[in-house]
């Protein structure tokens, strides 16, 4: 029992030194808040920003009045005196430079739905916000929430979403990027696209890596817009683009497409980034390059590409300049020379396709392959095109 009683002496006393602690300037206007109409709160709020007195209470006190609001946010969150006072304690934070308040703000935005207040609130995390990523990360999930509901038609609110769109852009944090590139080619008009662009503009760091997250993370709309944007970019090095097209080659092989028009993106994604590691030797690229070969075969089977992609499919092989894909360019070789000694039907520009791809590699692998041709009665292009591709294999 004495031991309880203790106890609860020391707590009364603790409790006691808190109250000695709290500012005597601080109370008076947490009184003079609760008490006054809620009309003329706002000018209580206003004043204690322009008593020096208060210089370093100004968190807690915005804690209080932040509290205010919440607590009565079910009742009053439309009632337009609240709404000026919520948006006025909004702007006095971030006038005030107090970070502490940077939770309590964020549970303001999401009680109150009118313009004014989320836009009061958005503009002061764009002070306060700085470094938080939970304040980065509730604005990116936002955001996203916006571009969502654009996309299914319906319309944000503008001034809201400005609002975020330049917040984002001010806390220049890398994990927005992919949020904001999708703002900025969501079809919003244009002043809001462009508005986007400038907020990715502001993003400092490795601008290839926020490229590749899009590529890796967005819809496929977005994904091939992100591998556009990195082909045009003019500050990037040729190991760059050929580091960009495998993982856009990669997501493009892997990702399945919920329904036709986007598989229609992930399909030119792949095309095109085919063609650029094609351009850029990658080789780092061999392993996708081969699965992309064999898909692309597939579908020139079942006639639902054109010739084109194949030989593109091939060049890209041969591109490639490894022993992996010459193994996958002289089985093809192969059962193309089999085909033809049984039905004589083969397709010239395929094979001369082949052939070129494995004499550019130059691999000793394809040698009885290549010299199989001979014994076969391919036309005098195919037998030449042979020969020379033996030459350029290396020994």
């Amino acid at each position: 029992m004495k031991r309880n009683v203790g106890f609860i002496v020391l707590f009364l006393s603790a409790l006691s030194i808190h109250a000695q602690i709290v500012s005597p300037v601080l109370q008076s206007y947490q009184k003079l808040f609760i008490r006054t109409a809620l009309a003329t709160k706002p000018e209580v709020v206003e004043n204690a920003i322009k008593d020096p007195d208060m210089k370093a209470n100004l968190g807690s006190f915005f804690d209080y009045t932040l509290n205010f609001v919440l607590q009565y946010a079910d009742v009053l969150k439309d009632d337009a005196e609240m709404i000026r006072l919520a948006s006025t304690i909004a702007r006095a934070a971030a006038s005030a430079g107090e970070a502490q308040n940077r939770d309590a703000l964020w549970r303001l935005f999401m009680a109150y739905r009118d313009t004014e207040t989320r836009v009061a609130v958005l503009d002061a995390l764009a002070v306060l916000g700085k470094g938080d990523s939970r304040v980065i990360e509730n604005l990116n999930q936002f955001l996203s929430n916006q571009n969502n509901v654009f996309r299914n038609g319906l319309i944000p609110d503008y001034a809201v979403l400005s609002a975020c769109i330049t917040t984002l852009g001010k806390l220049g944090d890398g994990s927005s990027f992919p949020v904001l590139f999708s703002a900025m080619i969501a079809g919003y008009p244009d002043e809001y696209s462009r508005l986007a662009a400038q907020a990715l503009g502001a993003i400092k760091g490795d601008y290839k890596k926020y490229l590749i997250d899009v590529i890796r993370k967005n819809t496929p709309v977005e994904k091939i817009a992100a591998f556009k944007a990195a082909l045009q970019h003019k500050d990037f090095t040729l190991a760059d683009r050929g580091e960009i097209a495998e993982n856009a080659l990669d997501i493009s092989l892997s990702y399945i497409a919920p329904n036709e028009a986007d598989q229609k993106y992930l399909d030119e994604m792949r095309y095109t980034a085919v063609r650029e590691l094609t351009e850029q030797k990658w080789s780092r690229a061999t392993t996708l390059a081969i699965k992309h070969f064999y898909r692309v075969q597939t579908d020139y089977s079942n006639s639902k590409i054109e010739k084109d992609r194949y030989i593109e499919a091939i060049r890209c092989l041969g591109a490639m300049g490894t022993s992996e894909a010459a193994q996958a360019l002289s089985l093809q070789l192969g059962l193309i020379n089999s085909t033809m000694e049984r039905t004589k039907d083969f397709d010239q520009q395929i094979l001369v396709s082949v052939i070129e791809a494995l004499g550019s590699i130059g691999d000793k692998v394809a040698f009885d392959y290549l010299l199989y041709i001979g014994y076969l009665a391919y036309p005098d292009a195919v037998q030449t095109a042979a020969r020379e591709a033996m030459n350029r294999l290396k020994w």
